[in-house]
C-alpha cells in the first residue's frame, strides 16, 4: 500500500472519487504541509468498531482497564473458559 499526500489547496476531486482508489493506500489531506485530514482504507472493520476506536470515552475505558489489569492482574482465557463452562 502507498500513502499520498494532498495539499488542501490542490485537492480538485471529489471526495467520493478520492475514496474510490482508497485500496491504493491511505490518502493525507495537508494544510501549509501540515496533516489535517486523511482517507484510509478500514479492511475487515465494522461501522461500530471504527467509531469506537476514535471514541475518547471508549479509549479511556479501555486505557483504565488495562492499567488495572498491570496493577492487579487478571484472569487467564483458559480460566475464563472454564468458568464459563459451569
Amino acid at each position: 500500500m502507498t500513502t499520498r499526500t494532498i495539499e488542501l489547496a490542490e485537492a480538485t476531486q471529489s471526495l467520493a472519487e478520492y475514496a474510490t482508489h482508497i485500496a491504493d493506500g491511505t490518502i493525507i489531506f495537508t494544510s501549509n504541509g501540515q496533516p489535517i485530514a486523511a482517507v484510509v482504507p478500514l479492511p475487515n472493520t465494522d461501522t461500530e468498531t471504527a467509531t469506537l476506536s476514535q471514541n475518547p470515552q471508549f479509549l479511556a475505558i479501555i486505557e483504565r482497564s488495562r492499567a488495572r489489569h498491570t496493577r492487579e492482574g487478571g484472569i487467564s482465557a483458559a480460566d475464563m473458559r472454564q468458568r464459563f463452562a459451569k
